[in-house]
């Protein structure tokens, strides 16, 4: 679980990111999941936009990804989604 302190520092972090992934009209599939697993083992913080034709939710899809991934929600804030979870080969994110 982060803490309040964590989640604003990966915030910052994700700020000027571009969003790595994006779900549109297909919504969430397997092969999306595992794409995802895989950025997050190489990234560590990787952000995911909802598009608008997408039938998803985006607070709905933070949750069962972070459930279904083993990742922490940094933060959800309109179609946007960011993910964080520490990489168990090369850990890069120092987290306060």
């Amino acid at each position: 679980m982060l803490t309040g302190k964590q989640k604003r520092f990966l915030r910052s972090k994700a700020m000027t990111m571009d969003a790595l992934y994006q779900i549109g009209k297909e919504g969430l599939s397997d092969a999306f999941v595992a794409q995802i697993d895989d950025a997050l083992e190489a990234r560590e913080l990787i952000k995911i936009k909802i598009l608008k034709n997408s039938p998803e939710i985006a607070a709905e899809v933070g949750a069962s990804l972070a459930e279904e991934l083993g990742a922490e929600v940094a933060q959800i804030i309109g179609h946007t989604v960011v993910l964080y979870r520490k990489s168990e080969k090369k850990p890069r994110i120092e987290l306060p």
